[in-house]
Formats: C-alpha cells, sequence, structure tokens
C-alpha cells in the first residue's frame, strides 16, 4: 500500500537504512571523495548511550573521531500536505530524573491517616502537575522563532515577534506555549511526572509513595535550580525529592556556520519547495549531544516529509514510512554529502 512498516520504520530504522543507501550510491557511483565519509550505527540514545555512543567514543574514538555528523533529531515539518519548514537540529535539551518521595504511617486501610503518603505524594504530584518553569531563550531558539514567524498566520507571527517585548512579553509567551506543546518545551525547563508507585495492598496504607519526574533542561539550566524551586513549590516536610543518577550533559550547539550547515539548508530548501530551513533545538535526545561534547559539528536532520497520521504512529506497533517518503529523504541524504565529500 506504499508504506514500509515496523517499529523503528520512522525512529529510528528509516534513517538508518536511508544512510546506508547513501553510502550504496556512494560506491554504485564510484565517487571520488575528497574526505573520509564513516557509516556509524548505534543503538542510540534510547539505551542512555552507555552501550553505545558513550561506549564508543571511550573506547574506540581514534576509529571514528571525525569534524561532522549528520544524525538524526531534526525533521521535516508538514502543514495542511506541504512542507511547512525543516528544523536542522544543531542543539538539544537536557535529560534528568527527579524522584518524589512522601513517608507516612502505615497502617490498615480501615483507620485512614492524615500522613498518608499517598494523599501526599498526589497533593505533590498536582502542584508539580501545574507548574511552568520561566521562559528562557536561547540562543537557537531564538533564532529559530525568527525564521518561524515570518512563516505563520498573523496572528501566531505577531505573538511570536512579542515574546520579548516589555509590554506584551508575557502574554505572547503563553499564548505560544498554549499553541503547541514543542514551543512549550522549547521555550522552558519541563517536568514530567511519569511513573508512580505506591502500596502492596488494597487493605494496607503503605509506608512510602514515589513518583518519577523526567526533567528536560533547556542548555545552560542547571537540575540544582529546578529542585530548588520545586521544593519550594511542593513545601511538604513528609515529601522530599532527590536528583536521580545519570542525569544528562549540555553540549554546545553546532555552528550555524559551519559548509556543512550551509549546504544543508540550501539542499532541503531546494528540495522542499523552497520551504526554508530553520535552525532547531529538539526537546529530545540523540547521540549528537556526546559528539558535540567531544567538539563535533552534528547536525540533526530526519529528511522525511511525514503528515501528522504518520508522525503520531512513531513507537506505536504500527509505525510506518510512506515509500515515497523514504526515497526522497535518501535523495535529500545523497545530495547533502555528496556536496560536502565528494570532489567536483
Amino acid at each position: 500500500d506504499g508504506y514500509i512498516y515496523g517499529r523503528g520504520a520512522i525512529d529510528d530504522k528509516g534513517m538508518l537504512a536511508a544512510n546506508l543507501a547513501v553510502f550504496i550510491e556512494l560506491k554504485r557511483s564510484m565517487a571520488h571523495l575528497n574526505r573520509d565519509v564513516i557509516f556509524l550505527a548505534t543503538a542510540d540514545e534510547e539505551t542512555g548511550g552507555d552501550a553505545s555512543m558513550r561506549m564508543l567514543i571511550a573506547g574506540h574514538w581514534d576509529k571514528f573521531a571525525a569534524g561532522f555528523a549528520i544524525n538524526e533529531g531534526g525533521n521535516v515539518f508538514v502543514n495542511k500536505g506541504k512542507v511547512h519548514y525543516t528544523g536542522v537540529q544543531v542543539s538539544e535539551k537536557v535529560a534528568a530524573n527527579i524522584a518524589v518521595i512522601a513517608r507516612g504511617t502505615s497502617g490498615h486501610a480501615s483507620q485512614p491517616t492524615k500522613d498518608n503518603p499517598v494523599i501526599h505524594l498526589a497533593a505533590a504530584v498536582e502542584k508539580i502537575g501545574n507548574y511552568s518553569a520561566p521562559v528562557h531563550f536561547t540562543s537557537i531558539v531564538r533564532r529559530y522563532f525568527e525564521g518561524l514567524a515570518p512563516l505563520e498566520d498573523d496572528e501566531i507571527g505577531k505573538w511570536i515577534r512579542s515574546m520579548e517585548t516589555s509590554d506584551r512579553g508575557e502574554h505572547a509567551q503563553r499564548v505560544i506555549s498554549d499553541a503547541s506543546p514543542l514551543w512549550n518545551s522549547m521555550l522552558r525547563d519541563t517536568i514530567a511526572p511519569t511513573v508512580l508507585t505506591a502500596g502492596f495492598a488494597n487493605n494496607v496504607i503503605p509506608p512510602e509513595a514515589r513518583a518519577n519526574l523526567n526533567v528536560r533542561l533547556l542548555p545552560g539550566d542547571t537540575i540544582d535550580v529546578v529542585l530548588n524551586d520545586l521544593n519550594k513549590l511542593v513545601n511538604d516536610p513528609q515529601v522530599r525529592l532527590e536528583v536521580q543518577p545519570n542525569a544528562g550533559l549540555a553540549a554546545p550547539p553546532s555552528s550555524l556556520e559551519s559548509d556543512l550547515y550551509g549546504l544543508i539548508t540550501k539542499v532541503v530548501t531546494q528540495e522542499f519547495g523552497g520551504a526554508p530551513a530553520l535552525p532547531f533545538q529538539s526537546t529530545w535526545l540523540t547521540d549528537s549531544a556526546q559528539l558535540r561534547l567531544h567538539s563535533v559539528q552534528a547536525y540533526g536532520l530526519v529528511p522525511f516529509p511525514l503528515a501528522q497520521e504518520d508522525l503520531k504512529r512513531m513507537h506505536g506497533d504500527d509505525e510506518r514510512i510512506p515509500l515515497a517518503a523514504f526515497d526522497k529523504g535518501v535523495d535529500v541524504l545523497v545530495k547533502i554529502v555528496k556536496g560536502f565529500a565528494v570532489a567536483h
């Protein structure tokens, strides 16, 4: 029916296959390379990097140390059946987790107590769920919105342009945050409760109840500041918050002035009907952060034009990618790699 189905068709085996297709084309066309081109396949950030990119960097960096990289992370954004813009990922947020732990008196549920940890945990999670961190414009997010404003309708464009004004800035930030979960997450640190655990029997009040908060930090922000703000917000002596191990590290953004970034923006603009390329700071994680920490100019681009109907299947059992979108993505990647690494 014109689709490739399977878990990972979009995220991220589709990109893996497309990159492999680029190498096959380089071999088939007997391209004369003017630099090394390395194919590196990893388990990506889904494993936290410990069993993939971090391991490779720690043990085998000399085998693939490069000045530039093309990875996943950026997307071709489609609106009403046409490419709206391409987001080229040059930066990303940083992940951390905070445990919310409530303790109280365990006992029989037939005689409830006011220090029931489930109740205190629920109250804390509700406060956190209703909390919005302050807006913080990173340099990349500012450039993104500057490029996005003329692409949106007049009303949204007006509010985007007003976000840093003294008279309408706060209201404009609320309007834009409410208009899109993506925009909201690009503008501030976010805290999402993800896992709740409490109790072991229906008729027993447990001694402890816990929740996990998945925190996504803007580059430059720190988990200690978030922890301090949440402690003030919760303000409950029965509840403590603890930062969990293995928080991520912020990496500097990749350059917007490099030859590769310029080539990527040129190619995608040409290939997608003149729709512009914008620098993009992803709210999700990729292995590019590990590369940027080692001075690699890494750019994220999944060059498949995908409708929302297909994107919402990502990570689902019915994940799929249109063959036409896949073929177009391969063509875009071939043009970028040949333009950057093949002698002319």
